[in-house]
């Protein structure tokens, strides 16, 4: 098949009349490239342009947050209040440059809750106080939100949609995956609240949809507006795969543009591909995934008998020919690519034009050290500061690339880990948000 005809060249019509020029996307990736403000830099500018030129008919950014209180990590692009003048700059230098190539963009927008760093907030609001269950103390003790708390919450989510429209951004990304606020009010062991936020599946939900709602009434019926949701938690009595299922009947009804299907979160961190502390709950997987490229087809699969709106699946897709059936066959209408895209920004161009039928497995080999020192190690805090180590080397690619550089594969995960602790504590000595 040439790849004028591949299923993944074909343009992608979006519920709201959008196109997205092929079925390839920059899955969101926080960059932590804010300048001292929350505001996007140079750096950022630099980044986007890069990725604009990918091949990618979409962008997703990596987390912008609304709340600078509640930071997914330091380095974040913050909206949470109306922008000034030199924000508002800033939002549209942003977006005109991972446009310039061509693709469609959109703003992730989110709001860490309970998984906020320690260092940046040791009393996170969150649906319950009910920590992470975690070792270490990275993260802080979080204090269950009143009703103001909720209200102000929804309504920064619609201000920093309507500032991304105003940017020119194609559209946003509500996050409500991996254990961040929204999904920890959809997560019935983080939510034990007893008022209409919490209990039932519907009281759980009910947080967003009203963003959404919100977002809606903010930005119009023309701007794209998707959604991140787990298929599944991975964690016994967590968020389940029939609960996702019935929420994406909801957001279907409530007039989504497009569901992006993930899973996990820093407890069960299935997301990014590294050992959690609990063993998995796969009782919702078919035997067939373990030997699939992607983590989540199966529940595109399933979820697809449900609703029609068009589904995304992003991680471990690593072929032309996997990516393919998952379009062709599987019936998923967008292909996520987040790693490959770290180091080699062609990626999904080589793809596209046939240059290139597999992306590289590299990643495989970022690890602290052998034995008891790597990702499978039988102490909780070597697994996970292996897991962050890995994904900080990552970050460290993001800025050689914000640079102007190239990217830096002969960098260690012991000095990536390094490296990145500092940068991020020197951002926070530096951070002077407006008021």
């Amino acid at each position: 098949m040439s790849a004028e005809t591949s299923p993944l060249s074909l343009p992608l019509e979006l519920p709201n009349g959008s196109v997205l020029p092929n079925r390839l996307a920059k899955a969101a990736m926080t960059e932590g490239l804010a300048d001292s403000r929350g505001y996007p830099s140079a750096e950022l500018e630099r980044l986007y342009a890069r990725w604009g030129k990918s091949g990618c008919g979409l962008l997703i950014t990596g987390n912008v947050l609304v709340d600078r209180h509640h930071l997914e990590r330091p380095g974040n692009v913050v909206i949470d209040r109306e922008p000034d003048a030199d924000m508002r700059a800033a939002l549209q230098r942003w977006a005109t440059a991972a446009k310039a190539g061509g693709a469609k963009t959109w703003m992730q927008i989110s709001h860490a809750g309970r998984q906020t760093a320690a260092i940046v907030n040791p009393q996170p609001l969150a649906p319950s106080a009910i920590a992470l269950a975690l070792p270490g103390k990275q993260f802080g003790t979080p204090v269950a939100m009143t009703e103001a708390d909720i209200a102000a919450t929804i309504e920064r989510f619609a201000m920093a949609a309507e500032a991304a429209k105003a940017a020119g951004f194609d559209g946003v990304q509500i996050h409500a995956a991996h254990g961040y606020l929204l999904s920890a009010f959809l997560n019935p062991r983080a939510n034990q609240r007893n008022d209409r936020w919490g209990g039932s599946l519907e009281n759980r939900a009910r947080m967003l949809l009203e963003v959404l709602k919100a977002v809606r009434a903010r930005t119009g019926a023309g701007f794209t507006v998707a959604v991140k949701l787990n298929s599944a938690d991975f964690q016994k009595g967590g968020f389940s795969f029939a609960d996702s299922t019935q929420v994406a009947e909801w957001l279907t009804a409530a007039g989504i543009d497009l569901i992006e299907i993930s899973g996990g979160n820093y407890e069960q961190p299935r997301m990014m591909d590294m050992e959690g502390v609990e063993k998995p709950d796969t009782s919702a997987l078919q035997a067939s995934t373990a030997a699939r490229e992607a983590y989540f087809i199966d529940f595109a699969i399933e979820m697809q008998r449900k609703v029609s709106v068009p589904l995304m699946v992003t991680g471990g897709f690593r072929s032309a020919a996997a990516m393919t059936s998952a379009v062709s066959t599987a019936g998923v209408a967008l292909i996520g690519l987040g790693r490959p895209l770290c180091v080699d920004t062609d990626c999904a161009r080589k793809l596209l034009e046939g240059e290139q039928q597999t992306l590289d497995r590299w990643e495989r080999q970022l690890q602290l050290g052998p034995g008891w020192l790597g990702p499978h190690s039988p102490f909780g805090l070597i697994r996970m500061l292996n897991g962050f180590g890995a994904t900080y080397w990552y970050y460290q690619q993001f800025r050689h690339f914000g640079r102007g550089e190239k990217a830096s594969l002969g960098l260690s995960v012991f000095s990536a880990l390094l490296r990145e602790l500092r940068e991020q504590k020197r951002w926070l000595a530096s951070a002077r948000f407006p008021e």
